[in-house]
């Protein structure tokens, strides 16, 4: 296998692997992990064998869909690898009422940010990502999902939840309200308001860690 381009001067400018060195790989499409010994390195590539290939998972030991209304792509920037650390399984994002429509994302840039986080963290499979027009479009795909959002029904850790919807900046329209049922809207015991980027954090980690 030859490695070119981001992959080549990630591996040997950055973390400095030269000939001869051992390499742990995964493509993040299933759970191989793969080694290879490095034969031959040159200014733009270089040249791996592959030595073994073996089943190793690593991942969060519970499931967690994030329903995040549109904020500023590079606030979700921000945040993004460490929601993909804490072993969140898919984000969807969805225009809601107060979502700037001007706001467009750039699929590529967020996947190279899953992909250099993943590298770090050991991740064995990438983050899903994906688009939802409303929220009554991302409601009729994911019913069970809980709002966070004002309430006296606080978010326990380790809850037993696996969909939750996060509000952008301004939180949500008394329409999009409307459509959960009271007990299926959940809080934080905290009288601070928090910032969209905040909360996704904060859901994360109370769920998963």
């Amino acid at each position: 296998m030859r490695l070119t381009g981001d992959e080549h001067r990630y591996i040997f400018k950055v973390r400095r692997h030269k000939e001869g060195d051992t390499l742990y790989l995964r493509n993040l499409e299933d759970g191989l992990i793969h080694r290879y010994l490095v034969e031959a390195i040159d200014k733009k590539s270089a040249s791996l064998m592959l030595q073994e290939s073996m089943a190793l998972e690593v991942k969060a030991g519970k499931k967690l869909h994030l329903g995040w209304c549109l904020i500023d792509p590079k606030n979700i920037e921000k945040v993004l690898p460490s929601l993909n650390e804490m072993g969140v399984e898919k984000i969807t994002f969805i225009y809601c009422k107060r979502s700037q429509k001007s706001f467009k994302l750039d699929f590529k840039r967020l996947e190279k940010i899953l992909l250099n986080s993943s590298q770090q963290s050991g991740r064995s499979v990438m983050m899903q990502l994906e688009m939802a027009e409303d929220l009554k479009t991302f409601l009729k795909e994911n019913p069970t999902s809980k709002m966070l959002n004002f309430s006296e029904n606080r978010l326990a850790s380790q809850a037993n939840i696996d969909t939750v919807v996060i509000g952008c900046e301004g939180g949500f329209h008394e329409e999009e309200v409307a459509l959960f049922d009271p007990k299926e809207i959940v809080g934080f015991d905290t009288p601070l308001v928090l910032k969209s980027e905040s909360a996704v954090c904060a859901v994360a980690s109370k769920v998963l860690l």
